[in-house]
């Protein structure tokens, strides 16, 4: 959807030209006027009023296109002309594609635009990424077009969604792949704003298993958000879109990535913003313990005012604690969520598995054996200054004063150690 920036325009006095290279194109003119009615933006009187200023009063020709004309009528800008043309040209080469028929679009995005299909030799839906013909010269683009479709290859789980074919036609690179009937997360939370703890446990379980389905065939995702999760209709739960997966045992690309941020702000771990080399697959948990995080709480993590502010709150800004937001939260749930969310990999869960066992753990009520609670020993010592009286004045030079103020810190500590033990105790003799 255009910006209301992109859609207000200056009414001219003359006609302009839309700047558009192909918009005068047989096939897109011919096309354009059902296009724009079925996108709603023209009634079929106001698209007929439009096709009449084609010619002027003696039928001749006024040389100007029905771009031109919706443009200066305000019907379209020029950017929804280009995109239309845009799409009208990817569409029109993908037609190409043998043993395929394109039905509609489903999306864009700045990498691909993905349309719906009917594989004709087995009769079923598929959905077909194209890669948009101004990348089809970077080597780079297509490489990773390329490594996306030879990676979702090479898993096979009920949670991913399916590669079924990847080439190129024409000056069009493409990728056949299973097609889902549903909506992703991130399309929940725009709609209701956030989901309760028994609506998104099954989704993170769902999406819990692909990865581990993944990293036990060596691959990281590296992009986990609520974009890149579906929910088909049916309820099963898709992990989509594998275009910064990577092979844990590349070498090569992790070197040739060292020192660059690969993700998406909002959800990406420390690790990658750092540019580590030795990324692992807790990097993908922590990406899905902040898609979690955003789903019940209806809020990012760590918001900014730019990419670069976001992650850098990812690195140093304490977490607020997930159900401090949302009260409805179970502590056990909250307590998943930060241990997902720890900015120390070696704090965090460290494979899919533990993470799976405690999510069915707390589904079923109980307390979570591996994100236990944690004593914040700043907070006491915080808590012990305010308490502790004023210092008395030393009646003696024989000896230095009693500290209060540090006698009731570890009082506190002393407190907090003993409830830690008692938790893990109880915890040992349950088992």
């Amino acid at each position: 959807m255009s910006t209301p920036s992109e859609d207000t325009k200056p009414v001219a006095s003359q006609p302009e030209r839309t700047g558009s290279p192909g918009a005068s194109t047989f096939g897109f003119e011919t096309m354009l006027g059902k296009l724009i009615v079925d996108m709603g933006l023209v009634t079929d009187d106001e698209l007929e009023e439009c096709q009449s200023l084609l010619q002027d009063a003696d039928g001749n020709a006024t040389g100007h296109t029905l771009a031109d004309i919706l443009v200066n009528h305000q019907y379209a800008t020029r950017r929804q002309i280009q995109r239309l043309q845009a799409d009208f040209d990817t569409r029109k080469s993908t037609q190409r594609i043998q043993g395929y028929k394109i039905i509609r679009k489903l999306g864009a995005g700045a990498m691909a635009t993905v349309f719906l299909a009917q594989q004709e030799s087995l009769d079923r839906p598929v959905a077909i990424k194209v890669l948009p013909k101004k990348f089809s010269e970077n080597e780079d683009f297509i490489e990773r077009f390329y490594k996306e479709g030879r990676a979702a290859a090479k898993l096979n789980d009920a949670n991913i969604v399916q590669a079924y074919d990847v080439g190129q036609s024409g000056d069009y690179h493409y990728f056949v792949m299973e097609y889902v009937d549903g909506e992703t997360v991130y399309d929940q939370i725009v709609s209701r704003g956030k989901l309760s703890e028994a609506e998104a446990l099954p989704i993170i379980q769902q999406v819990a298993k692909a990865l581990m389905h993944a990293h036990e065939r060596g691959f990281i995702h590296r992009d986990i958000k609520p974009k890149n999760i579906m929910i088909a209709k049916n309820g099963d739960v898709k992990l989509a879109d594998l275009g910064l997966a990577r092979a844990l045992d590349d070498r090569e690309a992790a070197e040739a990535e060292a020192g660059r941020a690969y993700g998406t702000p909002y959800y990406i771990s420390p690790e990658q913003i750092r540019g580590r080399k030795d990324i692992t697959p807790a990097a993908d948990l922590y990406g899905l313990g902040a898609t979690l995080y955003h789903m019940v709480t209806g809020n990012v993590p760590f918001p900014g005012k730019n990419p670069s502010d976001v992650m850098h709150r990812h690195l140093k800004q304490t977490l607020v604690p997930p159900d401090h937001v949302n009260p409805s939260l179970s502590a056990g749930f909250s307590q998943v969520i930060e241990m997902m969310m720890a900015k120390d990999v070696s704090q965090r869960y460290q494979t899919a598995s533990d993470l799976l066992e405690d999510l069915e753990t707390v589904k079923q009520g109980g307390i979570p054996q591996f994100a236990q609670p944690t004593l914040d020993f700043a907070m006491l010592a915080e808590v012990a200054q305010e308490s502790s009286p004023a210092p008395a004045i030393p009646t003696t030079t024989h000896a230095p004063p009693v500290n209060k103020e540090m006698q009731a810190m570890w009082l506190y500590l002393f407190i907090g150690s003993a409830i830690l033990n008692l938790i893990l105790l109880i915890l040992w003799a349950v088992k």
